[in-house]
């Protein structure tokens, strides 16, 4: 774990640093600092009480204290700035470390004010490997986004075919919106809360990150991308599934064989010390020497124009990633997306997701949903 002195602003709700950090939701930003090894914490009256329960690991400061120190001292209206300088120097410090994404114009203030500011690369390098705790948490996620896609595929098969191809729901038309509702409504039931969730079919599917809209056909692919936060942890669960209501063309079968063997050949790859690129490529040649070329055609890219997989904890996309241009090794610990593609206009899109914890050895798949192409 890094020792080096920290500084961050922010708040917990968004900002995963700062939530590792406190492991607390804060609405608003507030001080956070690390200095000699041990972290504080520096908050207004209406979170004292609740902070030294939940984050208890972290000596909490008040911030109102603070302001009537510098006060005394002349400043009239002392800001976060005066009150961060207040707080290294009783600590007899001079210079910080901060994350990337710290306000510029902070950084300013407190350089103005005689602080020396240095962006550090990573506030917490260990926030890549993940404890049996951590896993865990992610685990009771993704089976949120488990039990969401559950209550969206039951609603496809009670769906009817309208003549025009149409799936029908409760007599009215099945649309992206009415399906995404329902999965997220189930996942919200869990305690999660999912935002941007996918459902997209046909064409619209050929766009990895489109949400989906409309009406919903049948015969067609629809892909399902769901990934949740526990509203209690903040960690994320993430997850994919194709599927055709009624009969996929031969077309669709094959291409969903192909992504389907790609994903076994990535997670028989996976393993501590493995380069995440040649893993990527192995998916990649496999696709290629199965007739699924990648490129440009038409404007548009066709075929597997994505990563392999993404880190997921705290952020939804975090370190390491599993790419054509990564340069992660995989270490034990990590845990990580197993979602290769194939998207093809005209044809759709097949896409499948599961979450996989990296070993010394073979990975362990943390993804308890079946897997079935016809619903």
């Amino acid at each position: 774990m890094s020792q080096e002195n920290l500084l961050i602003v922010a708040d917990s709700e968004r900002d995963a640093n700062m939530l590792y950090a406190v492991r607390m939701f804060v609405p608003d930003p507030f001080i956070y600092f690390r200095a000699e090894g041990r972290c504080h914490v520096i908050l207004s009256d209406l979170e004292i009480d609740r902070a030294k329960k939940n984050a208890a690991h972290c000596r909490v400061l008040s911030l109102t204290h603070f302001q009537e120190q510098e006060k005394k001292a002349g400043v009239k209206k002392p800001g976060l700035a005066h009150i961060i300088r207040a707080a290294l120097r009783a600590k007899r410090l001079r210079k910080i470390s901060v994350p990337p994404n710290f306000p510029h114009g902070l950084a300013k203030q407190l350089r103005d004010l005689g602080v020396k500011v240095k962006i550090t690369a990573a506030c917490f390098p260990e926030r890549e490997l993940k404890t049996p705790e951590e896993i865990k948490k992610i685990s009771a996620a993704l089976m949120m986004a488990e039990v969401g896609l559950a209550e969206g595929i039951q609603a496809l098969k009670r769906a009817k075919t309208a003549k025009n191809g149409t799936l029908l729901h409760n007599n009215n038309p099945l649309t992206s919106e009415r399906l995404r509702a329902i999965i997220d409504t189930a996942i919200i039931q869990a305690g999660g809360l999912a935002t941007h969730t996918i459902v997209a079919g046909g064409n619209q599917a050929c766009d990895p990150h489109e949400q989906g809209s409309g009406r919903l056909k049948a015969n067609v692919p629809i892909i399902l991308d769901v990934f949740p936060r526990s509203q209690k942890t903040g960690y994320f669960g993430d997850i994919t599934r194709t599927v055709v209501k009624g009969r996929a063309t031969e077309t669709v079968r094959y291409m969903y064989h192909t992504v389907a063997k790609g994903q076994e050949i990535a997670f028989r790859h996976i393993s501590a010390g493995c380069s995440a690129k040649n893993i990527h490529q192995l998916v990649a040649d496999y696709f290629e020497s199965q007739g699924f070329k990648t490129g440009k055609a038409h404007g548009r890219m066709q075929g597997f124009f994505h990563g392999t997989g993404h880190g997921v904890g705290l952020d939804i996309h975090e370190a390491p990633r599993i790419a054509k241009t990564s340069s992660d090794t995989l270490r034990a610990g990590h845990v990580v997306t197993v979602e290769p593609g194939l998207y093809y206009p005209g044809i759709g899109g097949v896409r499948l997701e599961d979450m996989a914890f990296v070993t010394k050895s073979s990975p362990k798949n943390l993804t308890k949903f079946e897997k079935n192409l016809e619903i």
